[in-house]
Parts: structure tokens; C-alpha cells; sequence
């Protein structure tokens, strides 16, 4: 099977991803006795990591956002360019280093993480450091819940969606919510909230969902919430479990692929990228994009490409470098 976004061949449409880039610290298991734990530096951060993922896809992105003049802000730099990301709106800052988050994984891959964040340079990124040329040629402005968690980069994330919105973009959340990265005894649902409804997608996790939700019972309310503001295709993740997926007039699951899971640091990053990209390609706008989820089949196989995405980034270590590049995807896809 081909690439969902595959198709008569366009001016490149940018995905364009505004928040962190940090260093994942990956432990690695002790050698034993009282030999010291190693740590495995990676770059990662969930926007950068969505925008490396289209760029590896052989889609066209740009990470937006603010790095540290330290040498971890130099390496995400570095790696975000030999990724082939348009990194030409990045901000630099001597004010704050780059974030870290040092990660842990158990026996099924799945990781628990540790951050140092804050103060971060990341979150010092404000309105007015948004280069004009940012928005240039943008299908898709992608943001996540960790650039809320303080005023200042809250409200400049919500200016980069409405500035993008009126340059014709759609925009897509993916809550990816860390509730370590709120301040003690700050509530984070109004603030998410108030950036869900600004989004025409949204990806959530079951867990993401029952936190807006507040119960089982809540749930419907929930999506109905989000389906009532400028959503218009919200989709439900479980890990290896079927994905949901609901518009304004229909609703269904997809499955997703049977893998050896090692890491899922950044799988649900794939999986974004692997979506973006198809509807990227596919020439998807806030005119067509009602259109293109009334098409059942397209549907379909853009969240079969974004799922074999995902589950690709679950079988290696890393956040960049669990990217999947296009012809692993489609090898993946070609498998009975």
C-alpha cells in the first residue's frame, strides 16, 4: 500500500510545530554493584519530534520555538537541520539552558519521565518572537499541552493557532499532557481547554480523555464538548489497542499493528507526524477538510499510515531517531 498522501504532485504545504525541544536522558540499567546508572542523551521534545517525523516521512516541516546558547540547544539545532526541518524561525536565548527530561522505561517500554523544566529556555518564547515568515505556506500548525503550563508561552501558543488560522491553516493539538510540568496546585483543565477549542484536530489519549472527561460517565460530553467548538475530527488512542476516531457525523476505530514495543517515548509523536503528513499531501484546508473526513476509505488510510508510524517509533530507542523514514512505513503496510 502506498503512502495515504501520496498523489498528483503539489508545492510543498508545511507542517509547522510550535513548543519544546529538549534532551531525553534515557537510563540505561546498571551494570551492578555500585557501578554509577549511564544515560544515553536523545533529542526529543514532542513538537520537534512530530516536525522530524514529517520531515523523515519526506514531508515539508518547521519546528518553531526557543533553545537555550548551551551545547544542548547547539545539538537540537544540529539535528533538527540534518533532519531537513525548516529551523530558520528557531529563537535562541542566554537567559534559560534547554530543558531536560530524564527517562526510565519498564519492562514493556513504557517510560516515566523525570523533567528539568522549569526555568527552561523553551518556555521564554513569546508572541512577539514569531517571524513573520513563520506561517509562510503552513497547512498545519501543531502545538501540545507542554507550552501551557506558564502564562507567558500559554498565551504565545495560543497566538501562534489564531495567527495560523487566519493564514489558512488548520490547526492540531495533541494534548500530551504532563501533569509534572504544572505548577503545584495549579488546575490544568481550564487552560487546556481553552487551546482545545481552538483546534479543528485533536489527539488525545485514553488517559487524556478521562482527565477532560472527569469520569467514564463524562466521556461523551467530553468529545461532544470538543465537537462543538472548532473540532471536527478528534481521535482516541489506547497504545496497542484500536484508536478511535469521531467527526461531527460519524465515528469509528482503527486498528493499530502488533510490534515488539521497546520504547514508546515518542510513538504517539509518530503516530502525529505520520497523520499531518497525509493530510498535508492530500492538500487537506479548513475549506476540504469536512470533505476529506466524509470519505470514509481516505480516512482510513491516513490513520493506517499514522498507526504504522507509531507502532514503527515503539520498536527503537529515542525520540528523533524513532522516526520512521517512508519506506519503512511502507514496508510495514505491505505485510499481510
Amino acid at each position: 500500500m502506498s503512502d495515504a498522501g501520496s498523489g498528483t504532485r503539489r508545492t510543498p504545504r508545511v507542517v509547522v510545530c510550535f513548543g519544546e525541544a529538549l534532551i531525553d536522558l534515557l537510563a540505561r540499567p546498571a551494570a551492578g554493584g555500585d557501578a554509577p546508572r549511564q544515560f544515553l542523551e536523545y533529542a526529543g521534545g514532542a513538537p520537534a519530534n512530530v516536525a522530524v517525523g514529517v520531515a523523515r516521512l519526506g514531508g515539508a516541516a518547521r519546528f518553531i520555538g526557543m533553545l537555550g546558547e548551551d551545547m544542548f540547544g547547539e545539538r537540537l539545532l544540529a539535528q533538527l537541520a540534518s533532519a531537513a526541518v525548516d529551523v530558520s524561525c528557531v529563537r535562541r536565548t542566554a537567559a534559560a539552558k534547554t530543558a531536560l527530561a530524564f527517562v526510565s522505561l519498564d519492562a514493556a517500554g513504557e517510560r516515566s519521565f523525570s523533567f528539568y523544566r522549569p526555568p527552561a529556555a523553551d518556555l521564554l518564547f513569546r508572541a512577539e518572537h514569531y517571524d513573520a515568515r513563520a506561517f509562510d505556506a503552513a497547512a498545519l500548525w501543531h502545538v501540545c499541552s507542554n507550552s501551557l503550563t506558564e502564562p507567558g508561552i500559554a498565551a504565545a501558543t495560543l497566538e501562534g493557532m489564531r495567527r495560523a488560522r487566519a493564514a489558512g491553516a488548520l490547526v492540531s493539538m495533541d494534548l500530551n499532557l504532563r501533569p509534572a510540568l504544572w505548577p503545584a496546585g495549579v488546575d490544568p483543565l481550564p487552560q487546556l481547554w481553552e487551546a482545545l477549542r481552538e483546534a479543528d484536530l485533536v489527539k488525545l489519549c485514553q488517559s487524556e480523555l478521562a482527565l477532560l472527561a472527569g469520569s467514564a460517565a463524562g466521556e461523551e460530553a467530553a468529545l461532544a464538548r470538543l465537537l462543538g467548538a472548532r473540532a471536527q475530527c478528534v481521535l482516541v488512542t489506547a497504545g496497542a489497542a484500536p484508536l478511535r476516531w469521531l467527526t461531527r457525523t460519524a465515528c469509528g476505530s482503527a486498528a493499530t499493528f502488533a510490534v515488539r514495543t521497546i520504547d514508546t517515548t515518542a510513538a504517539g509523536d509518530a503516530f502525529v507526524a505520520g497523520w499531518l503528513k497525509s493530510l498535508a499531501a492530500h492538500g487537506v484546508s479548513p475549506a476540504t477538510l469536512a470533505h476529506f473526513l466524509a470519505d470514509r476509505a481516505r480516512l482510513a488510510a491516513t490513520l493506517r499510515y499514522a498507526a504504522a508510524c507509531g507502532a514503527l517509533a515503539a520498536t527503537r530507542h529515542g525520540a528523533f531517531t524513532a522516526m520512521p523514514h517512508a519506506a519503512e512505513v511502507e514496508r510495514l503496510l505491505a505485510q499481510p
